[in-house]
């Protein structure tokens, strides 16, 4: 689908130079002398390197058509984790590096959403938050100010996250999985 170099957000998947690329940043630029522009940053999907390219305001972008399918998450090996289609039970498999640090998050049955584009599987979205178990934090020290006391904890997936001082190891909490933050105990 064509749109105008104006509309391009960030996030949005482009099919540019033969390749797909995802946005990162854009900013429209409206000098004194000349016309309008698009100044944008997008990173590789297949090749993983990143292009800063300018489009005038009157040219046209291809954006890349996703298909967006609810999966299950089954299990993981080394290389591979493994999702099931709820509804008619077809398994898929996605790379370890397609998902990164997302794939310590992923449980057993957690509803993902996997995009495909040309049938190959490009990212997936985990649901906004999760709830993980604390393995691992240190003793909170007296004294210290409580607006802006974090410590270091370490989660049962393995993941380092900042976590108030009334946080002990083994207990439950929310994380969001857009920014690996604390949210709440449960």
């Amino acid at each position: 689908m064509k749109i105008n170099a104006g509309e391009i957000r960030v996030g949005m998947l482009l099919e540019y130079k033969n390749d797909l690329w995802q946005v990162l940043k854009t900013q429209h630029v409206k000098p004194g002398k000349g016309g309008a522009f698009a100044q944008v940053e997008m990173k590789s999907v297949n090749k993983n390197t990143k292009l800063n390219e300018r489009f005038r305001s009157s040219e046209t972008v291809e954006k890349a058509s996703l298909e967006e399918t609810t999966f299950n998450f089954l299990y993981s090996d080394e290389n591979n984790f493994f999702f099931m289609e709820p509804k008619t039970f077809e398994q898929i498999e996605i790379n370890k590096d397609i998902i990164g640090e997302k794939g310590k998050l992923l449980t057993e049955n957690l509803e993902v959403s996997v995009s495909f584009y040309n049938e190959n599987p490009i990212t997936i979205e985990l649901p906004n938050q999760v709830k993980c178990k604390v393995d691992s934090t240190d003793v909170a020290l007296k004294g210290q100010t409580v607006s802006s006391s974090y410590k270091p904890a370490i989660l049962d997936n393995g993941l380092n996250i900042q976590v108030p001082p009334f946080i002990e190891s083994g207990d439950e909490v929310i994380v969001d999985t857009r920014t690996l933050e604390y949210i709440k105990k449960i």
